[in-house]
């Protein structure tokens, strides 16, 4: 079989660029392991606008928002599934001189399309501790990327364009004009591997900074009715079903959920909400974080036909529409790519 593309990985990453090069008219073809790590599939799958301790706007937040949305409303209509919940943050502040501040920054254009609401006094205080008000984001929710990542694998499945294995580099081959592996040739190779990738032998030399995350599942009697985020995120699934994140250890870099974060997540969800709760499940992933905190995107110094698209961190879901587009759009049509995350800026590594 011969195809343009060949994607390794189908988390967030390889999902939602294979979208993007199938909706471009491309034979695409995706390789992945369901048994593998995959931190896509345990993601909070939060984007937030206005993140931080010190709230300051997301990295190239107007581009990415601008697009992420329309993108996966789209894809739920195509799918027929529903995955991207529109829900706003709820931010507390932390004094009278942060709420001020955020009263001036609401009157600026910049901030002004992700305010929802700027809450001057406490406001649902049987739900979160908010004694000098807070902010409410719009633009903002959450993906449920479990059922995301099952719909669009269901739809390969049915195509007949998803290669449900392990990838050893063993079995590809080098071929004059492309790459073969198991009986499928392709133009380009793009690995979407996730936290693999630092064992990737064309891309090991990119300075990774995997990170472990952890979060809580909960169940209470009350459900929220907004995201509360400061310090630690609480998303209401309904029912009275939240989960809660997240931890950030560089450590000890496995899938095993730990006390310690556990403990962690606990201490910090107690200090944000009112409410009692119990926690009924908790899991871990490990991240594709990067150094300066930039996805790694572009094609390989030497290999050609060989290209990367991962490091998206702990913003996948905000990040994977906009860059796949403009990957798609530079591998196409030559347009170019951002030099924030084009892997020239570390080719003196390789």
């Amino acid at each position: 079989m011969r195809v343009d593309y060949l994607i390794v990985g189908a988390g967030i990453a390889g999902s939602v660029l294979a979208d993007h090069l199938l909706k471009a008219g491309k034979e695409v073809m995706v390789v992945d392991d369901a048994t593998k790590s995959n931190s896509s599939k345990v993601a909070g799958g939060l984007y937030n606008p206005i993140t931080g301790r010190q709230m300051v706007k997301t990295w190239n937040c107007d581009r990415l928002f601008d697009y992420l949305i329309p993108y996966y409303k789209g894809l739920e209509t195509e799918l027929k599934t529903n995955f991207l919940f529109d829900t706003p943050i709820y931010r507390p502040f932390f004094s009278i001189e942060e709420q001020n501040e955020w009263m001036a920054k609401s009157a600026e254009n910049q901030y002004s399309n992700y305010i929802k609401e700027i809450k001057s006094k406490p406001e649902w205080t049987n739900e979160v501790s908010n004694p000098y008000g807070g902010l409410l984001l719009s633009k903002s929710g959450y993906l449920d990327t479990s059922v995301f990542l099952e719909a669009f694998k269901d739809k390969l499945r049915r195509s007949k364009k998803l290669i449900e294995s392990d990838f050893h580099f063993t079995q590809l081959q080098k071929l004059t004009k492309g790459y073969s592996f198991k009986g499928v040739t392709a133009k380009r190779i793009i690995f979407c591997d996730g936290r693999l990738g630092v064992d990737n032998p064309y891309f090991s030399w990119l300075p990774f900074s995997l990170v472990k995350g952890e979060l809580l599942f909960m169940k209470s009697d009350v459900s929220p009715r907004v995201i509360y985020n400061r310090g630690v995120f609480v998303i209401p699934l309904g029912n009275g079903f939240m989960k809660c994140g997240s931890t950030y250890e560089h450590n000890e870099l496995n899938e095993l959920p730990t006390k310690k974060a556990k403990d962690e997540l606990i201490q910090r969800v107690e200090k944000l909400i009112n409410f009692d709760f119990e926690v009924i499940d908790q899991k871990a992933g490990v991240r594709p974080a990067t150094k300066d905190r930039k996805p790694f995107i572009g094609e390989h110094p030497v290999e050609k036909g060989i290209w990367i698209f991962n490091g998206l961190g702990t913003k996948g879901v905000s990040l994977a529409p906009f860059y796949a587009k403009q990957l798609v759009e530079h591998m196409e049509d030559d347009q170019p790519l951002d030099a924030e995350v084009n892997i020239e800026r570390f080719f003196s590594l390789f």
